[in-house]
C-alpha cells in the first residue's frame, strides 16, 4: 500500500492516544466511516488487527449503492481503473432452467452494474483516499482487547500491538466496525438476536478458460447449489452444503467433492485437479443474526457488528457501507460542533439503518427458506411460480436488482468537507 507516513502507521506504539473518533475494525464499514469523518475535519483513529488487507474468500462485491458513493466523493472514475470485473446480471439455473434475476441496466446510478473487485484492493484504495486527510490515522498490527469505560460511559479502547504492547486510546466515541465475530459488541454486554440461516458454504478457486460462460450465476440442483463469480482469469467458487454438514461431506474425501463439482458444472472437468484436497474449499459458517440495540453512551456499532448478513445477493458489504455513510451524515456536525455528541445523535442512526437491515435480513431467510432449503433437501427441483416469472416478464428483473443493487434505502454522502 502507499500511505502518507504521517497518518498511517504499521504499528501501534505503546504510548496511549487520544482522538474525537476511534473506529475499531478496517473492514469496509470502517474504512468508510474513517474516510467520511476525517473528510469532514474530525480527528478519527482506525484500528486493525492485521498487517495488512490480504485474506481471501471476502466479500468482493461493489453494488452500485457503494459506486454511486464513490462518485459522490468523486473517485469513481479512479476507482474504476483498478482491475475488476463488472455484471450488469445475475442467473440462476435452476435444472436445466435459465431464470434471470436481476438486470442493472435500469438502476437509476453513474454505475449500472456490479463490480467484482478483490476486498484488499477495495480497502487499500480508502486507505489512499483517507490519507490524504491530516486528520486520519489508520493503525495497522494494532488489535482492540478491550474497552474503556468511564462513569458508564464508553470513553476508548484498550489496544496491543505484537511488538510494542498494550496502550489506551481515548475517544468521545467509538465505533464497533469489527464485524460478526465483534469483540466491541461483546465487551460492551450487546447480545444479538439469532435469525439463523440453513446453510454454510465451501469457497474455492478454480481458472477460467477464454471459452467458459462470461456471466456470473448460480447453478442448482436436487440436494446441490453451486455459486460461480468470473472473476476474470478464475472463478470464485461458493458451494452451498446443509448448515453443519461441512465435516462430514470433508470425511467423503477430494474425490467426492469433484464429482459434486462436475454434476453441477460440467465445463469445469479439465481443472478440478485444482482443488487438491478437501483443505482447499475454506468453510464460511453462514449467520444471520442483528442487536436489538447498536449503541450506549460513547459507542456505536455499524455494519455486521449490528447485524450479520446471509451471503445471499452478497449485499453484507455494501448495508455496511451505507451503516458508515449514515452515520457521518448524522454524527459529522455533532462532532465539529459539540464536546461530545448527544447519545439521541446515535439512536438517530441506528433508527435509519435498522428498518434497511431487517427488511434485507427478512428477504434473505425468504430466499433461504423458499429456495436454498428447498434445493439442500435433496426434493425434485423445479422453479417455483415466482422464479419463473422473471422469464415471462423482464420489467419484473428490476426489483430485484434495485434491492440487490441499491438496498431499501439507499444513502447518498451528505457528510461535509472540510
Amino acid at each position: 500500500m502507499e500511505h502518507r507516513e504521517d497518518n498511517v502507521s504499521p504499528r501501534g506504539g505503546a504510548h496511549d492516544l487520544s482522538c474525537r473518533c476511534c473506529v475499531v475494525g478496517g473492514g469496509p464499514a470502517g474504512m468508510m466511516l474513517g474516510l467520511l469523518l476525517a473528510r469532514a475535519g474530525i480527528d478519527v483513529i482506525v484500528l486493525e488487527k492485521h498487517a495488512d488487507f490480504l485474506r481471501d474468500f471476502r466479500g468482493d462485491t461493489i453494488h452500485p449503492s457503494t459506486l454511486e458513493a464513490l462518485h459522490d466523493l468523486g473517485f469513481l472514475d479512479e476507482f474504476l481503473r483498478l482491475p475488476h470485473q463488472e455484471a450488469r446480471e445475475l442467473a440462476a439455473v435452476i435444472g436445466d432452467t435459465r431464470i434471470p434475476l436481476a438486470d442493472f441496466s435500469h438502476l437509476p446510478t453513474q454505475a449500472k452494474f456490479i463490480a467484482f473487485m478483490p476486498q484488499w484492493d477495495f480497502l487499500n484504495f480508502l486507505a489512499r483516499k483517507a490519507a490524504d486527510y491530516p486528520t486520519f490515522r489508520l493503525l495497522m498490527s494494532t488489535e482492540a482487547v478491550g474497552l474503556v469505560t468511564e462513569g458508564g460511559r464508553i470513553a476508548g479502547v484498550r489496544a496491543k500491538t505484537k511488538d510494542d504492547g498494550a496502550f489506551t486510546i481515548r475517544a468521545d466515541l467509538t465505533f464497533g466496525a469489527d464485524g460478526r465475530h465483534s469483540l466491541v459488541r461483546a465487551e460492551a454486554g450487546f447480545a444479538p438476536i439469532e435469525i439463523g440461516a440453513p446453510m454454510d458454504v465451501l469457497w474455492f478457486k478454480l481458472s477460467r478458460r477464454a471459452d467458459d460462460p462470461n456471466e456470473t450465476f448460480g447453478r442448482l440442483e436436487s440436494g446441490q447449489m453451486l455459486v460461480l463469480i468470473n472473476r476474470g482469469e478464475h472463478w470464485q467458487c461458493g458451494y452451498v452444503i446443509a448448515k453443519g454438514s461441512a465435516d462430514a461431506l470433508k470425511a467423503e474425501g477430494i474425490e467426492a467433492l469433484r464429482a459434486r463439482i462436475r454434476a453441477l458444472a460440467p465445463f469445469m472437468s479439465d481443472r478440478l485437479a485444482e482443488l487438491a484436497s478437501v483443505d482447499d474449499a475454506k468453510l464460511l459458517s453462514v449467520a444471520i443474526d442483528r442487536l436489538p440495540l447498536w449503541h450506549r453512551p460513547g459507542l456505536l456499532c455499524i455494519g455486521d457488528c449490528a447485524h450479520a448478513m446471509s451471503p445471499v445477493g452478497g449485499v453484507g458489504i455494501n448495508l455496511a457501507i451505507q451503516d458508515a455513510i449514515a452515520a457521518a451524515n448524522l454524527l459529522s456536525v455533532p462532532l465539529l460542533s459539540q464536546p461530545r455528541p448527544p447519545d439521541e445523535c446515535l439512536a438517530r442512526v441506528q433508527a435509519r439503518r435498522e428498518f434497511p437491515a431487517k427488511v434485507t435480513q427478512e428477504m434473505q431467510a425468504f430466499i433461504q427458506t423458499r429456495v436454498i432449503s428447498q434445493v439442500l433437501s435433496g426434493k425434485k427441483l423445479t422453479p417455483p411460480l415466482f422464479l419463473r416469472l422473471f422469464t415471462i416478464w423482464p420489467p419484473l428483473r428490476r426489483l430485484p436488482a434495485r434491492l440487490i443493487g441499491l438496498g431499501v434505502r439507499p444513502e447518498r454522502v451528505r457528510s461535509p468537507r472540510a
